[in-house]
């Protein structure tokens, strides 16, 4: 009998399997999709998060490419679950921009970074599964947007902070619910679901087709992934599980302080009993 296809996770695959020179057109896939323009991996850089345990803290990987506009990028692609995760994505973005800047090198060197980060969890409120923010400077006024004026090479040189300063891409993989039409729609089936259309034509997942495939791994890194993937699902029931004893708790802490409030105003215990479900020995002790 034939095994279906099944595709590794992409958490996964961007440490360990996209690293490779020969599987860069997987990622050059995705950034070119996202960028909205063709994106060329020059070189994978090295920093911190290139750790190799399984449970390594930092899903992080920084990548030095080429737009279609012969600009050098950094790019650094997130896949992570964090507490403080905003305060992350900057640290993750000032550190990319000085790791890769030679010590004395003029500033006008320093690239533009992209920030791309995929997330398998819930950051907040918002409707979309895909939020994109940069540094802007907005006339306080005037409402205008304001550029500066450098030179360079003997020229005035109007430039937009767009052009200069960081921008972020949160991806909501869980927010996606749609049926996939679009090439980025395709790409965030593959994030979410691990599912890639037999015909799909999205430049990265032809490649994710042929290079990220499970059963191509040997027994080993099959072993290893799927431990991977336990470590995920245990840690998706503990956060669960304390979300769940929170959202309780913070339930039960609400009761009691409604039901003090109106033990103050001198409601009878019987009337608490039946606004607040609790017993009337409860209701005494507070």
């Amino acid at each position: 009998m034939m095994k279906k296809d099944k595709y590794i996770r992409f958490d996964w695959a961007v440490k360990r399997l996209l690293r490779d020179k020969a599987n860069f057109d997987v990622l050059e896939g995705l950034l070119t999709v996202l960028l909205d323009r063709q994106i060329h991996i020059i070189d994978i850089l090295e920093s911190e998060s290139n750790q190799q345990d399984y449970d390594d803290k930092f899903n992080r990987v920084d990548i030095k490419a080429r737009d279609s506009e012969n600009e050098i990028i950094i790019v650094e692609v997130q896949v992570t679950r964090e507490l403080y995760f905003l305060e992350r994505i900057l640290y993750g973005v000032a550190k990319a921009i000085t790791e890769h800047m030679a010590l004395g090198e003029l500033y006008s060197e320093v690239k533009k970074v992209y920030s791309i980060s995929i997330l398998y969890f819930d950051i907040g409120k918002g409707n979309d599964y895909l939020y994109h923010g940069q540094n802007t400077f907005t006339g306080v006024h005037t409402g205008d947007h304001l550029q500066v004026t450098v030179k360079e090479r003997d020229a005035l040189v109007q430039r937009l902070p767009s052009e200069i300063f960081p921008e972020y891409f949160l991806i909501r993989v869980n927010e996606f619910d749609k049926v996939a039409t679009t090439p980025l729609e395709e790409w965030l089936d593959y994030l979410k679901n691990d599912y890639i259309r037999p015909d799909t034509t999205t430049p990265g997942l032809r490649e994710a087709r042929e290079k990220l495939v499970y059963y191509n791994m040997t027994p080993t890194e099959r072993a290893a992934y799927d431990r991977h993937v336990d470590a995920i699902m245990i840690q998706n029931d503990v956060l669960g599980t304390a979300k769940l004893e929170g959202l309780i708790e913070g339930e039960e802490k609400g009761v009691v302080k409604v039901a003090r409030n109106m033990k103050k105003l001198g409601i009878s215990l019987d009337s608490i009993v039946l606004s607040t479900g609790l017993t009337i020995e409860e209701i005494e002790r507070l």
